[in-house]
């Protein structure tokens, strides 16, 4: 007869706590982590508040589809962020090339033959799952992958126009004019931030000047043309030849109003969307009308998209307000900080690159909320409603977060790599002896990446 012997709890192995094999397996700065964790609950209080009007109209009423909807783009992000993060950086520098290449065809099949959306060309549907995909999100990816490895090639020769500077700037310009023709500010922000890039990269600043100078150009040309047939109220302006010739071209228009709104609006005329901005933040104050308060929203065109940081001084306050602009900036400091604690060139700008976009991104849409620059179609990174730029913001992230894995194991805070392995910049990553705290760098170092922001 077999004898049972039941086992006191005290002599059972500690029970592993759920999900514990999963957080041990996460790397990378806690730090943007934690700021992922904070956007996305913002992003879900924020966007179910303001898809009411959408809600109505689409589903009527049944708000809780786009906060599901939303729940769902989150969790996608999170997953896209985990595996992206645990991949070798050095694999970005060996597909950034093909990502830069496949990029261009797809932005001029856009410009063509795109959906538009909101008299914008920018989008294309994918079938089947009946989704738009933004086409300048994958171009902006590649070209700052792209820019990364060409600046930590170049180095040796980064203040030679010709085999330095032309290398890195036609890429950026090729990207930006393509951009241009849908999204006028998308494309200056990739250029500002491209050059940006190149600024801390040491390439020479001449050359660098010379370039926004010829940039400035055809921006000043629309400033000069906006100026030049405003007429002082819309019924002039529309018996005005040369501005009805204007905006039949694409959407020369669009940024034609765009400029003479910004430069002559009054109390009265300011453009619709603007002035329900500034009502939410009249009403919001200092401390907000509380979460789902918001009444602009009602009115607001895309409320949960361009102008979601209204919606958050409305409901949140100044304070809200000023938290949310705190949490971007310590994203940045973060990723400056993983910027100058890796070694190898092409993780660095990487790094550095990816994270100079999505905060540049946010400060515009945040500037146009509160009427500082004239209205552009950027949305706000890890906040506004799930779509392409989501997933695409979600991606950058995951990279930044590689390479702050990377670091970790180069400073020893987990094992290093064994395997032999070199990255498209010829920076060997295995150590360079049996000492694991040495590591042998082709052309950049530390201690030059640490002269570069001092």
């Amino acid at each position: 007869m077999n004898t049972f012997f039941d086992k006191p709890f005290s002599e059972m192995p500690p029970a592993e706590r759920a999900g514990g094999g999963l957080l041990k397996k996460t790397k990378g700065d806690k730090y943007i982590w934690g700021i992922v964790i904070l956007l996305a609950i913002t992003s879900l209080l924020v966007v179910y508040s303001a898809t009411g009007s959408l809600a109505y109209k689409m589903y009527k009423g049944n708000t809780e589809v786009y906060l599901f909807k939303q729940f769902a783009f989150i969790v996608l992000g999170i997953i896209i962020i985990y595996f992206a993060h645990h991949i070798n950086y050095t694999l970005y520098s060996r597909i950034a090339l093909y990502l830069f290449l496949a990029a261009i065809p797809l932005m001029i099949f856009t410009y063509f033959f795109g959906a538009t959306i909101n008299d914008g060309s920018r989008w294309i549907k994918l079938p089947i799952i009946n989704m738009t995909f933004q086409t300048s999100d994958l171009a902006k990816l590649g070209l700052f992958m792209y820019l990364s490895r060409q600046l930590s090639r170049k180095q040796e020769v980064i203040k030679d126009f010709k085999k330095g500077f032309l290398p890195l700037i036609v890429p950026v310009g090729i990207i930006c004019m393509l951009i241009a023709p849908a999204n006028l500010s998308t494309a200056l922000l990739t250029g500002a931030t491209g050059l940006l890039l190149m600024f801390i990269g040491r390439a020479q600043v001449k050359h660098i000047l010379a370039t926004i100078g010829i940039a400035l150009i055809p921006v000043l040309l629309l400033i000069a043309i906006a100026v030049g047939t405003y007429s002082g109220s819309s019924e002039k302006q529309s018996k005005n030849l040369a501005v009805t010739e204007l905006k039949s071209h694409g959407r020369i228009g669009t940024w034609i109003n765009r400029v003479q709104d910004f430069i002559y609006a009054d109390a009265d005329a300011t453009p619709y969307q603007i002035q329900q901005a500034k009502i939410a933040i009249a009403k919001g104050g200092i401390i907000g009308v509380g979460p789902g308060n918001s009444e602009a929203k009602n009115f607001m065109p895309h409320p949960y998209s361009d102008m979601i940081y209204a919606v958050i001084l409305e409901e949140y306050g100044l304070m809200g307000g000023g938290i949310i602009i705190f949490i971007y900036l310590v994203f940045l400091l973060r990723c400056i900080r993983i910027f100058r604690r890796c070694p190898f060139a092409f993780g660095a700008f990487l790094a550095l690159g990816l994270s100079f976009t999505l905060v540049i991104q946010a400060m515009a849409n945040m500037a146009v909320a509160v009427s500082l620059v004239p209205v552009t179609g950027v949305t706000l990174p890890l906040v506004s409603m799930g779509g392409s730029s989501f997933l695409f913001t979600c991606a950058s992230i995951g990279i930044i977060l590689s390479v702050a894995r990377n670091v970790e194991q180069i400073e020893g805070k987990t094992p290093i790599i064994p395997s032999s392995t070199a990255n498209a910049n010829g920076d060997i990553l295995k150590p360079a002896s049996d000492d694991n705290d040495k590591v042998k760098v082709k052309g950049f170092n530390k201690k030059v990446v640490e002269e570069m922001m001092d």
